[in-house]
Protein backbone atom coordinates (compact mmCIF):
# COMPACT_ATOMS: atom_id res chain seq x y z
CA UNK A 1 0.00 0.00 0.00
CA UNK A 2 1.73 3.21 -0.88
CA UNK A 3 1.58 6.29 0.96
CA UNK A 4 0.07 9.82 0.33
CA UNK A 5 2.80 11.59 -0.87
CA UNK A 6 4.27 8.34 -3.00
CA UNK A 7 1.41 5.72 -3.53
CA UNK A 8 3.90 3.18 -4.99
CA UNK A 9 5.61 3.27 -1.67
CA UNK A 10 5.27 1.75 1.80
CA UNK A 11 7.04 3.72 3.83
CA UNK A 12 4.70 5.64 6.60
CA UNK A 13 5.14 9.04 7.63
CA UNK A 14 7.16 9.40 10.20
CA UNK A 15 5.11 10.44 13.28
CA UNK A 16 5.70 12.90 15.99
CA UNK A 17 8.61 13.30 18.37
CA UNK A 18 7.17 11.17 21.45
CA UNK A 19 7.16 13.27 24.99
CA UNK A 20 9.71 12.63 27.84
CA UNK A 21 6.64 10.64 29.83
CA UNK A 22 5.16 8.81 27.07
CA UNK A 23 8.88 7.29 26.40
CA UNK A 24 9.46 6.88 29.78
CA UNK A 25 6.16 4.66 29.96
CA UNK A 26 7.88 2.19 27.60
CA UNK A 27 11.06 2.42 29.03
CA UNK A 28 12.86 0.12 32.06
CA UNK A 29 16.01 -0.34 34.18
CA UNK A 30 18.26 -0.47 31.28
CA UNK A 31 17.02 2.84 30.09
CA UNK A 32 16.85 4.71 33.24
CA UNK A 33 20.75 3.33 33.51
CA UNK A 34 21.78 4.26 30.06
CA UNK A 35 20.84 8.35 30.77
CA UNK A 36 22.37 8.25 33.75
CA UNK A 37 25.60 7.04 31.71
CA UNK A 38 25.21 9.88 29.46
CA UNK A 39 24.22 12.38 31.99
CA UNK A 40 27.57 11.43 33.54
CA UNK A 41 29.47 11.70 30.58
CA UNK A 42 28.21 15.12 29.40
CA UNK A 43 28.40 17.09 32.79
CA UNK A 44 31.54 14.63 34.38
CA UNK A 45 30.07 13.73 37.38
CA UNK A 46 28.71 10.67 39.12
CA UNK A 47 25.00 10.30 39.53
CA UNK A 48 22.98 8.82 41.81
CA UNK A 49 19.34 8.91 42.07
CA UNK A 50 17.23 8.04 45.52
CA UNK A 51 13.23 8.17 45.13
CA UNK A 52 12.14 7.30 48.46
CA UNK A 53 10.99 8.08 52.16
CA UNK A 54 13.85 8.47 54.04
CA UNK A 55 13.48 5.69 56.15
CA UNK A 56 16.22 3.63 58.90
CA UNK A 57 17.09 1.33 55.93
CA UNK A 58 18.07 5.05 53.50
CA UNK A 59 21.45 4.78 54.52
CA UNK A 60 22.36 1.46 53.53
CA UNK A 61 20.45 1.63 50.71
CA UNK A 62 22.57 4.82 49.34
CA UNK A 63 25.96 3.53 50.65
CA UNK A 64 25.44 0.86 48.17
CA UNK A 65 25.04 2.89 44.83
CA UNK A 66 27.43 5.08 46.04
CA UNK A 67 30.22 2.29 46.70
CA UNK A 68 31.57 2.71 43.11
CA UNK A 69 32.01 6.66 43.52
CA UNK A 70 35.27 8.13 45.17
CA UNK A 71 36.43 11.28 46.24
CA UNK A 72 37.90 12.73 42.94
CA UNK A 73 34.81 13.32 41.37
CA UNK A 74 31.78 15.45 41.45
CA UNK A 75 28.88 13.94 42.81
CA UNK A 76 25.26 14.47 41.98
CA UNK A 77 22.43 13.29 43.74
CA UNK A 78 18.86 13.24 42.34
CA UNK A 79 16.32 12.85 45.39
CA UNK A 80 12.68 13.01 45.53
CA UNK A 81 11.51 12.53 48.65
CA UNK A 82 8.55 13.43 51.18
CA UNK A 83 10.59 13.31 54.21
CA UNK A 84 11.45 10.91 56.63
CA UNK A 85 13.95 10.39 59.40
CA UNK A 86 15.56 13.61 59.70
CA UNK A 87 18.75 11.63 61.54
CA UNK A 88 19.06 9.80 58.69
CA UNK A 89 19.07 12.45 56.48
CA UNK A 90 22.28 14.14 58.36
CA UNK A 91 23.95 10.57 58.02
CA UNK A 92 23.14 10.73 54.26
CA UNK A 93 24.60 13.65 53.65
CA UNK A 94 27.81 13.17 55.66
CA UNK A 95 28.36 9.96 53.70
CA UNK A 96 27.24 11.42 50.23
CA UNK A 97 29.80 14.45 51.07
CA UNK A 98 32.64 11.70 51.90
CA UNK A 99 32.43 10.35 48.48
CA UNK A 100 32.66 13.06 45.96
CA UNK A 101 34.76 15.82 45.48
CA UNK A 102 31.89 18.24 44.97
CA UNK A 103 28.40 17.46 46.14
CA UNK A 104 24.91 18.81 44.35
CA UNK A 105 21.83 18.02 45.09
CA UNK A 106 19.42 17.69 42.20
CA UNK A 107 15.52 18.53 42.72
CA UNK A 108 13.33 17.80 39.86
CA UNK A 109 10.03 17.64 41.55
CA UNK A 110 10.24 17.86 45.55
CA UNK A 111 12.54 16.94 48.38
CA UNK A 112 10.48 18.05 51.89
CA UNK A 113 11.04 17.92 55.00
CA UNK A 114 14.28 15.16 55.87
CA UNK A 115 15.11 15.50 52.55
CA UNK A 116 15.40 19.12 52.67
CA UNK A 117 17.31 18.67 55.44
CA UNK A 118 19.88 16.18 52.70
CA UNK A 119 19.97 18.93 50.10
CA UNK A 120 20.82 21.29 53.00
CA UNK A 121 24.23 19.07 53.56
CA UNK A 122 25.31 19.97 49.55
CA UNK A 123 27.80 22.39 48.12
CA UNK A 124 25.04 22.79 45.24
CA UNK A 125 21.18 22.70 44.76
CA UNK A 126 19.80 22.16 41.58
CA UNK A 127 16.42 23.24 40.82
CA UNK A 128 14.09 24.17 38.22
CA UNK A 129 11.03 26.68 38.42
CA UNK A 130 8.73 23.89 39.69
CA UNK A 131 10.84 22.35 42.30
CA UNK A 132 10.35 22.66 46.00
CA UNK A 133 11.81 22.22 49.20
CA UNK A 134 9.53 22.21 52.32
CA UNK A 135 9.51 22.88 56.51
CA UNK A 136 11.07 21.36 58.90
CA UNK A 137 8.09 19.88 60.44
CA UNK A 138 8.85 16.60 62.77
CA UNK A 139 5.31 14.69 62.33
CA UNK A 140 4.06 12.41 65.14
CA UNK A 141 1.77 9.58 65.15
CA UNK A 142 -1.43 9.86 66.77
CA UNK A 143 -3.58 6.89 66.19
CA UNK A 144 -3.48 5.97 62.60
CA UNK A 145 -2.56 9.64 61.35
CA UNK A 146 0.68 11.47 61.38
CA UNK A 147 0.15 15.07 62.92
CA UNK A 148 2.65 17.72 62.89
CA UNK A 149 3.99 18.40 66.97
CA UNK A 150 3.39 22.28 66.38
CA UNK A 151 -0.26 21.27 66.04
CA UNK A 152 -0.31 19.28 68.50
CA UNK A 153 1.54 20.99 71.17
CA UNK A 154 -0.89 24.49 70.25
CA UNK A 155 -3.59 22.55 70.72
CA UNK A 156 -3.09 21.59 73.76
CA UNK A 157 -1.95 25.15 75.41
CA UNK A 158 -5.30 26.08 73.56
CA UNK A 159 -6.90 24.36 75.35
CA UNK A 160 -5.22 25.18 79.11
CA UNK A 161 -5.93 28.70 78.32
CA UNK A 162 -9.30 28.94 76.82
CA UNK A 163 -10.47 26.18 79.71
CA UNK A 164 -8.67 28.78 82.60
CA UNK A 165 -10.61 31.78 80.85
CA UNK A 166 -13.90 29.83 80.78
CA UNK A 167 -13.85 26.31 83.03
CA UNK A 168 -17.36 25.07 81.60
CA UNK A 169 -15.49 24.38 78.54
CA UNK A 170 -13.45 21.45 80.15
CA UNK A 171 -15.93 19.05 79.29
CA UNK A 172 -15.52 20.12 75.25
CA UNK A 173 -11.81 20.57 75.33
CA UNK A 174 -11.37 16.89 77.42
CA UNK A 175 -13.75 14.72 74.61
CA UNK A 176 -11.62 16.38 71.62
CA UNK A 177 -8.53 15.80 73.24
CA UNK A 178 -9.22 12.84 75.06
CA UNK A 179 -6.80 10.30 73.78
CA UNK A 180 -3.95 12.71 73.70
CA UNK A 181 -1.53 11.31 76.56
CA UNK A 182 1.10 13.32 78.31
CA UNK A 183 3.65 10.90 76.52
CA UNK A 184 2.62 11.53 73.37
CA UNK A 185 2.84 15.71 74.16
CA UNK A 186 6.12 15.16 75.88
CA UNK A 187 7.30 13.32 72.24
CA UNK A 188 5.83 16.02 70.50
CA UNK A 189 7.67 18.78 72.69
CA UNK A 190 11.15 16.63 72.20
CA UNK A 191 10.82 16.16 68.07
CA UNK A 192 10.20 19.75 68.03
CA UNK A 193 13.06 20.80 70.39
CA UNK A 194 15.28 18.37 68.27
CA UNK A 195 14.50 19.96 64.94
CA UNK A 196 17.31 23.27 65.06
CA UNK A 197 19.63 20.78 66.26
CA UNK A 198 19.31 18.78 63.23
CA UNK A 199 19.28 21.85 60.92
CA UNK A 200 22.28 22.93 62.43
CA UNK A 201 23.98 19.72 62.20
CA UNK A 202 22.59 19.49 58.58
CA UNK A 203 24.35 22.47 57.58
CA UNK A 204 27.84 21.61 58.89
CA UNK A 205 27.95 18.43 57.08
CA UNK A 206 29.04 20.56 54.04
CA UNK A 207 32.82 21.16 54.54
CA UNK A 208 33.01 24.08 52.66
CA UNK A 209 30.95 26.73 54.79
CA UNK A 210 32.37 28.75 57.49
CA UNK A 211 31.12 28.95 60.56
CA UNK A 212 30.19 33.04 59.90
CA UNK A 213 27.71 31.04 57.12
CA UNK A 214 26.96 28.17 58.31
CA UNK A 215 25.37 30.70 61.82
CA UNK A 216 24.10 33.31 59.33
CA UNK A 217 22.00 30.08 57.43
CA UNK A 218 20.94 28.76 60.88
CA UNK A 219 19.45 31.69 61.79
CA UNK A 220 17.16 32.54 58.65
CA UNK A 221 16.35 29.05 57.89
CA UNK A 222 14.74 28.09 61.27
CA UNK A 223 12.91 31.09 60.89
CA UNK A 224 12.05 30.37 57.57
CA UNK A 225 11.65 26.26 57.53
CA UNK A 226 10.73 25.40 61.54
CA UNK A 227 8.88 28.68 63.12
CA UNK A 228 6.74 30.44 60.24
CA UNK A 229 5.42 27.36 58.05
CA UNK A 230 1.77 27.04 59.00
CA UNK A 231 1.72 23.61 57.47
CA UNK A 232 3.13 20.53 56.58
CA UNK A 233 3.46 21.05 52.46
CA UNK A 234 4.16 24.61 52.68
CA UNK A 235 6.36 25.38 49.59
CA UNK A 236 10.26 26.92 49.72
CA UNK A 237 11.21 27.35 46.08
CA UNK A 238 14.47 27.92 44.42
CA UNK A 239 14.45 31.55 44.88
CA UNK A 240 13.27 31.09 48.41
CA UNK A 241 16.27 29.20 49.07
CA UNK A 242 18.74 31.44 47.19
CA UNK A 243 17.34 34.48 49.26
CA UNK A 244 18.22 32.24 52.49
CA UNK A 245 21.83 32.11 50.70
CA UNK A 246 22.04 28.60 50.04
CA UNK A 247 23.84 28.07 46.81
CA UNK A 248 21.11 27.23 44.37
CA UNK A 249 21.09 27.13 40.58
CA UNK A 250 17.39 27.94 39.28
CA UNK A 251 17.97 26.04 36.40
CA UNK A 252 15.83 27.10 33.44
CA UNK A 253 13.37 23.72 31.85
CA UNK A 254 14.87 24.02 28.26
CA UNK A 255 18.38 24.26 29.17
CA UNK A 256 20.44 20.90 27.78
CA UNK A 257 20.96 19.73 31.70
CA UNK A 258 17.66 20.12 32.57
CA UNK A 259 16.12 18.57 29.81
CA UNK A 260 18.13 15.61 30.74
CA UNK A 261 17.38 15.29 34.28
CA UNK A 262 13.40 15.88 33.11
CA UNK A 263 13.92 12.88 30.97
CA UNK A 264 15.33 10.49 33.49
CA UNK A 265 13.00 12.16 35.83
CA UNK A 266 10.06 10.91 33.81
CA UNK A 267 11.19 7.45 34.35
CA UNK A 268 11.12 7.25 37.95
CA UNK A 269 7.98 9.52 37.75
CA UNK A 270 6.56 6.12 35.98
CA UNK A 271 6.80 3.43 38.38
CA UNK A 272 4.56 5.46 41.03
CA UNK A 273 4.61 6.58 44.78
CA UNK A 274 4.49 3.28 45.92
CA UNK A 275 7.76 2.68 45.02
CA UNK A 276 11.40 3.01 46.32
CA UNK A 277 14.45 3.19 43.98
CA UNK A 278 18.32 3.69 44.76
CA UNK A 279 20.20 3.76 41.53
CA UNK A 280 23.27 4.10 39.85
CA UNK A 281 24.86 3.34 36.15
CA UNK A 282 26.05 0.47 38.13
CA UNK A 283 23.53 -0.63 41.17
CA UNK A 284 19.63 -0.60 41.22
CA UNK A 285 17.41 -1.35 44.03
CA UNK A 286 13.57 -0.88 43.41
CA UNK A 287 11.32 -2.56 45.47
CA UNK A 288 7.42 -1.50 47.46
CA UNK A 289 8.15 1.54 49.77
CA UNK A 290 7.85 0.91 53.71
CA UNK A 291 7.32 4.22 55.39
CA UNK A 292 8.50 3.41 58.56
CA UNK A 293 10.07 6.13 61.09
CA UNK A 294 8.57 9.02 58.47
CA UNK A 295 8.58 11.37 61.35
CA UNK A 296 9.60 14.76 60.03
Amino acid sequence: MGSILNPGSSTELPGPPQSPLHQAANAGRTDRQRLVREYESRFDARLVVMIDAISYDSFTLLKDVLFECGPDRDLHLMIDSPGGVGEVAVRIARAAQSHCRELTIIVPDQAKSAATLLALGGRHILMAPGSDLGPIDPQILWGRERVAAKDIIAAVEDAIRNVEESPATYPIYSMLLGDLTAVLVQQARSALNSTEDLLGQALLSNPDRTMEQHQKLQEYLRSALIESPQSHSALFSADAAADAGLCVENVRPESDQWRMIWRLWTRYFVLGNSKSVYESSSASQVFDRFEGGNDI
